[in-house]
């Protein structure tokens, strides 16, 4: 046992994990109640869902200045994520050439010709009513005083008007232009003829008549008008209306911006994509305009990102998170986390999830050392599969595979929503649980790393077929780094399993062997100072695993926990009776209900030593349970043998063990196993006859006493768990050849005294149930096993 100066020092270098896991057991401990456990999960699910949002979204970088073009770069600036960027440059520039393709636009005026008469007109009313001014402004020209008596001289003002009408008519049925020279030029650039009226394209007729305002006027100023008038007064009427006539085909400069305009705005903006990780300028380089148009893009992509993408990642995080969960709680029997494994897979996957992000910054880095290397290429390396195998390792296949279900969507849209990412985590997960499934020992981790491996290797294969790619550079260094990955989730896993182990105080295979080790420190103080509860252990260690393999239960965690079921005995070693040497039996001296104290006392402090000497919660259940709500009988039977009379009656509470009853098939069968062992030591001739008779027999008490009532062993389970422990004890008691003596020890053996001989038949022990009662025979009918 240990001194207080050795409890002591133990106490005086506790570490920091032993603190952590001594905190986290009190705090699951604490919100374990049904008032509690919904409230304190919807907790942990919230506070995760918001780690998760901080690592998932895209974090804007860090940049102390804004450069422009020309200025120098002081640091490496890389792009925090993918972009894609408007090429204005090239964008600008096809724009321009769209608009230097654009036509030019000229407007056909088809009523020119009306226009002339329908002025003349106006101004001969005028010139009667109100003179020569008003007449002027409507013929928009000044008039000299002959062109006004002229023009107030005409009496037939039809008659001009309709003889005007037929010289001016031919004149515009060309298309007339105020300077051919650049009308020319712009037919060869390409024209549109528009209605300015209607806006709409008429067919502009044959370009090779155009003419321009002056020889159209030269053409008009042969022209003879005939009214009947005075031959003066036609000459300036002639000259009145040579000044009047103006272009049909004008240039249209609106038209043709809007031309310009439209044509500009055809041209889709040219785009390119910049990856995350891709270096967009380096230390001491001049930024160019390229270039900061780059970092001009990230500077406003950082400010349109918190908040909005945010509150999106995380509504995700939780639909994705509490769905799996939801149906795996209704639907999966073994699916059944405690709040402490919550908070382990809470804290496995944020750190999970910052480890990979850090990876992925690490690749980035790689990227600009390694340029011939794409950087999507480094994904393949990330150990995606090790929180499945973590928590396969730790808890079930069950949780295992809903964690995988859970993280590897997550890890999709971490990795910029890549649906490989969610493929690649996916398979890659599931593998590597399948691969822990009997992790015995350390070796069986790399194994699975190795399976991971070959699985990565033929999905980055697939993804590169897929993707019309097989025999790129690329192609190979992907699948290189995949089959690295694998290990590396090996790498991982290893270092991280004894830690999750000693912070959370989980208890793995890996854990249970070295607890199965008989040099172990406690079971080394429980051979020297109780060597009679050590070989009983030792025994009942035997008889679980035989009978734990028989019906598919864990045998390493029933062969450890029989090891140290009954580590409390090492507090009074001597008042058991496998450790009497001296055939002095204390029990003698004390009163029945004391020595029942005593007895049920061993399970506290067995559970204390478990928990001083980090057995782990499923060992200290299962000590806590090895006994369940059994009777004392030796003792209980003895008490009422001294009743007297007036005295208060014995109450069979007061000799029953504590509990709780077994509640898992392991802790039914450490139960089993040590009330079986410890009678198979009274029987006088051990045959094969008696040890099955004996085993039927115990067993069947156990069951009729309710004992394994809230475990999940089966009447066929316990068929085969005797069948086991027959073999087990037979294979003990066997009956050896009685060979004869040399002739000197018979000499020496004559010499002795009967008085010497170690012939004393075992007793039983006081405290144990034997299970031999009446009334055996029929139950053990009804059980089938007689």
């Amino acid at each position: 046992m240990p001194t207080e100066n050795g409890d002591k020092q133990k106490n005086d270098k506790t570490s920091v994990a032993q603190l952590c896991s001594c905190w986290l057991e009190k705090f699951a401990d604490a919100f374990s109640g049904e008032k509690h456990q919904k409230s304190t999960r919807l907790t942990l699910l919230f506070a995760t869902a918001l780690f998760l949002t901080l690592l998932i979204i895209p974090s804007p970088q860090l940049l102390t200045t804004k450069y422009r073009e020309g200025d120098i770069a002081t640091s490496d600036i890389r792009a925090s994520q993918d972009y894609l960027i408007e090429d204005l440059l090239l964008t600008e520039k096809k724009r321009t050439e769209a608009e230097s393709t654009a036509p030019y636009v000229y407007s056909l005026d088809p009523n020119a010709n009306l226009e002339i008469v329908s002025r003349f007109e106006q101004a001969f009313t005028l010139v009667r009513e109100k003179g020569r001014q008003a007449a002027a402004e409507v013929l928009a020209q000044d008039l000299t005083d002959q062109e006004f008596v002229a023009l107030a001289r005409v009496r037939d003002t039809r008659a001009f008007l309709a003889d005007l009408g037929r010289q001016v008519a031919p004149f515009y049925r060309q298309r007339i232009v105020a300077d051919l020279a650049k009308f020319s030029a712009n037919r060869k650039h390409g024209i549109q003829v528009i209605d300015p009226g209607t806006r709409q394209e008429v067919a502009a007729g044959d370009y090779a008549a155009v003419i321009d305002l002056t020889t159209a006027r030269r053409n008009f100023a042969a022209a003879h008008l005939n009214f009947g008038g005075q031959p003066r007064d036609l000459e300036l009427l002639k000259g009145v209306a040579l000044r009047m006539l103006s272009p049909n085909l004008t240039f249209d400069r609106d038209a043709s911006e809007d031309k310009k305009g439209e044509a500009r705005a055809a041209v889709r903006p040219v785009l390119f994509k910049l990856k995350r990780g891709e270096m967009i300028v380096r230390v001491g380089e001049r930024v160019s305009a390229e270039q900061a148009m780059k970092l001009e893009k990230m500077y406003k992509s950082k400010n349109l990102t918190p908040f909005l993408t945010g509150i999106g990642v995380f509504g995700l995080i939780l639909v994705l998170t509490y769905s799996p969960y939801r149906f795996a709680r209704k639907n999966i029997r073994k699916f059944n986390p405690t709040n402490k494994d919550i908070m382990f897979l809470a804290l496995l996957t944020v750190v999970n999830f910052a480890g990979l992000k850090f990876m992925f910054a690490v690749s980035a880095a790689l990227g600009g050392v390694f340029p011939s290397i794409d950087t999507a290429s480094y994904f393949y390396l990330f150990p995606f599969a090790a929180g499945s195998i973590i928590v396969r390792i730790i808890l079930n296949s069950e949780i295992s595979l809903v964690y995988c279900a859970i993280c590897a969507p997550l890890l999709g849209i971490m990795m910029n929503n890549s649906l490989p990412v969610v493929i690649y985590a996916l398979l890659g997960g599931i593998v590597g649980a399948h691969g822990v499934r009997q992790c015995k020992e350390r070796g069986t981790i790399y194994s699975a790393g190795l399976k991971v491996s070959v699985v990565n290797v033929a999905v980055a294969l697939c993804f590169h077929i897929y993707g019309d790619n097989p025999m790129s550079l690329q192609t190979l260094y992907c699948i290189g780094f995949a089959f690295f990955g694998g290990f590396l989730n090996a790498v991982f896993v290893s270092g991280t399993v004894p830690l999750v182990e000693a912070l959370f105080q989980y208890t793995t295979d890996v854990k249970l062997l070295e607890l199965a080790n008989l040099n172990s420190p406690l079971l080394r103080e429980l051979m020297i100072r109780a060597p009679g509860t050590y070989h009983h252990s030792v025994l009942v260690g035997n008889l679980v695993e035989a009978g734990a393999e028989a019906i598919n239960a864990n045998p390493l965690l029933a062969r450890v926990a029989a090891y140290y079921h009954d580590v409390g005995k090492l507090k009074k070693p001597l008042y058991f009776i496998e450790n009497i040497r001296d055939g002095e039996n204390r029990h003698d001296k004390l009163s029945p209900s004391m020595s029942a104290l005593i007895l049920i006392s061993h399970m506290k402090e067995g559970v204390e030593l478990a928990r001083e000497y980090r057995l782990g919660r499923p060992i200290i259940d299962i000590i806590r349970q090895s006994h369940g709500t059994s009777l004392i009988s030796y003792f209980y039977l003895k008490a009422k043998g001294m009743e007297t009379p007036g005295a208060p009656p014995v109450e069979e509470r007061d000799f029953r063990y504590p509990g709780p009853k077994p509640q898992t098939r392991e802790a039914g069968l450490v139960l089993l196993a040590d009330c079986v062992e410890a009678a198979s030591r009274t029987l006088v001739d051990p045959t094969p006859a008696r040890i099955q008779g004996m085993v039927q027999k115990i067993i069947n008490n156990i069951f009729m006493d309710g004992q394994l009532d809230e475990c999940e062993l089966t009447l066929k389970n316990l068929h085969e768990i005797a069948k086991s422990f027959n073999q087990i004890l037979a294979g003990i008691y066997h009956h050896r050849i009685d060979y004869p003596e040399p002739a000197y020890k018979e000499k020496s053996c004559a010499k002795k005294s009967p008085e010497d001989s170690d012939s004393e038949p075992p007793k039983a022990e006081p405290g144990r149930d034997s299970g031999v009662q009446k009334g055996g025979t029929e139950d053990l009918r009804r059980l089938g096993m007689s």
